[in-house]
């Protein structure tokens, strides 16, 4: 029986020791059975480049590399706390890297696979500041600073994340339906699986009469969560403590 796992949105970092220890059960009881492990984006609660010092982080790293070894293969697509993950770290660890939007086959189904945070377009603000980061040009001249002034740049860009969306509207931060559809539509997809908006659900709908399915991995925030997908059974979103 095939087996592919999904996560999101763990936000590892060095002073989460439980949330690590809690990764790695999850790799050792759960993933290393698995085919494969997608992570859908803020894997890290941020990355510096792949020049950063992984002080505290070895396990986690480790931990892919164990997968690896298991011949568990291992995709990684960036989100908004993780987008300066490169190829070095993805080398040296084993992992793939991955591109959204990124099409799968799954079961006969066209799956649209993405972190979910340019699908919440009525967030207008924050959807500028994303455009910023995400450019390489952008990109190249932060990684170009040193170590200790990217430091000070990320701790300043979370505080202002921080304060920013304690100002906005709940309803804000989700997606916009409208652009799932039109997302999927355009991918030709019946199946989207994103995380960022931490609001775990599975969300029918129809496409053109269509049935389309949306499914929202859960955040790492008090317990573990993963999307189980196999060959022979419905999508189950299960909680991992």
């Amino acid at each position: 029986m095939r087996e592919w796992l999904f996560i999101s949105d763990l936000h590892l970092a060095a002073e989460q020791n439980e949330v690590i220890q809690l990764f790695e059960r999850f790799v050792d009881e759960i993933a290393i059975h698995a085919e494969r492990l997608y992570i859908l984006g803020d894997f890290l609660e941020y990355w510096l480049g792949d020049d950063d010092r992984v002080e505290g982080l070895e396990p986690v790293f480790q931990a892919l590399q164990r997968l690896s070894t298991a011949g568990v293969s291992v995709f990684f697509m960036a989100g908004n706390r993780d987008f300066l993950v490169g190829n070095e770290l993805a080398e040296k660890y084993s992992f793939n890297i991955i591109e959204e939007p990124y099409i799968e086959n799954i079961n006969g189904s066209k799956a649209l696979l993405m972190h979910g945070d340019t699908l919440c377009t009525d967030d207008v603000e924050y959807q500028k500041f994303r455009a910023m980061v995400r450019d390489k040009s952008w990109q190249q001249q932060i990684l170009a600073r040193p170590l200790s002034e990217r430091e000070q740049i990320a701790r300043s860009m979370r505080q202002q994340s921080e304060f920013a969306n304690s100002e906005k509207n709940y309803e804000i931060m989700d997606v916009n339906q409208l652009t799932v559809q039109n997302t999927m539509q355009e991918h030709g997809a019946d199946l989207l699986i994103h995380g960022h908006t931490h609001r775990k659900a599975v969300h029918k709908f129809e496409i053109n009469n269509q049935p389309a399915t949306r499914i929202v991995l859960g955040d790492w925030h008090r317990k573990g969560s993963y999307l189980r997908l196999t060959d022979k059974t419905e999508p189950e979103l299960i909680d991992f403590d």
